[in-house]
């Protein structure tokens, strides 16, 4: 429902967004996917200089000189979002600074709108436990408007995470082609999702997202403190005054981590870490930079 408070959160959230997407973030964006391939156009006379490798030897064969193919880039893309809006993604310790849900949901909006300022097709799924909402890719202002809307509107049916069914029912609905940011706190066991991520980079390229607290990694020394899993509501009482039970907290984080990146490694997936104690776009600016030397 559009109600007056809900345009004026989406004006603002535009406002911001699309102050990043016109600066630095937008030619990022655009150098850093240039297109997912190259189609062929014609072919031409050799030059002095020109790359060997590009002569079409049966048109050579049959001129008696050699010509050399060219190729056309192909431009538009289908990018896909894939927003983890479950319990545990509503956190966050820093003071003063965004929540996990926070940077996700702006993080989504910078990328549909550098997306839709460079004419690509945009999709938008919002998952928990389950595919709670799926917006087919398309373009257009009204549709980057209507992700915003989306994003800030809407309020999950469960609190679980299931990043495997997921991943494994947008392998069944997305084009064959295409960009697939999946943002994430990745708080599950990595081998969950594993299986379903391999299948689905087969036919796209996945770019993980991956949301992190400082509270994730480590437990502060403040005593006898209760602890509830967000998802779950299982109720725990932590002595965080124990070296060792913030020692086994902290052994813990550094093996999912270890497990994670090694599933990323595996399945040939990026990570970009973005972090709720420092802001989100300098890492992804970092990490299209990097992406743009690998070309």
């Amino acid at each position: 429902m559009l109600t007056p408070d809900l345009m004026r959160e989406v004006r603002r959230l535009q406002v911001r967004t699309r102050r990043r997407v016109d600066g630095l973030f937008a030619g990022q964006y655009h150098t850093a996917f240039k297109g997912r391939g190259i189609e062929f156009a014609d072919v031409r006379e050799y030059e002095p200089g020109d790359d060997i490798r590009a002569i079409d030897w049966n048109v050579t064969a049959r001129a008696g000189k050699p010509f050399i193919k060219r190729f056309v880039e192909e431009r538009e893309l289908t990018v896909f979002l894939a927003v983890d809006l479950s319990a545990s993604v509503a956190f966050g310790s820093v003071e003063g600074a965004r929540l996990k849900n926070t940077i996700a949901v702006e993080t989504a909006a910078v990328l549909a709108l550098a997306a839709g300022s460079n004419n690509d097709r945009v999709g938008l799924c919002i998952f928990t436990d389950r595919v709670e909402l799926l917006v087919p890719p398309s373009k257009g202002r009204g549709h980057s408007l209507r992700l915003l809307r989306e994003l800030l509107n809407f309020t999950p049916r469960s609190r679980g995470t299931d990043i495997g069914a997921a991943l494994l029912h947008l392998g069944h609905v997305l084009p064959r082609r295409g960009t697939l940011f999946v943002l994430s706190d990745f708080l599950s066991v990595p081998g969950s999702f594993e299986t379903a991520l391999r299948m689905l980079s087969r036919k796209q390229e996945v770019i993980a997202l991956h949301i992190t607290d400082p509270r994730d990694r480590t437990l502060p020394n403040v005593g006898l403190v209760p602890a509830r899993d967000p998802e779950t509501g299982t109720r725990v009482m932590l002595d965080t005054a124990s070296r060792k039970v913030r020692a086994d907290f902290e052994n813990a984080a550094r093996r999912r981590d270890s497990d994670l990146a090694a599933v990323f490694a595996r399945t040939e997936t990026d990570r970009v870490v973005l972090a709720t104690e420092r802001p989100f776009l300098a890492d992804l600016v970092k990490y299209f930079h990097l992406r743009e030397r690998r070309r």
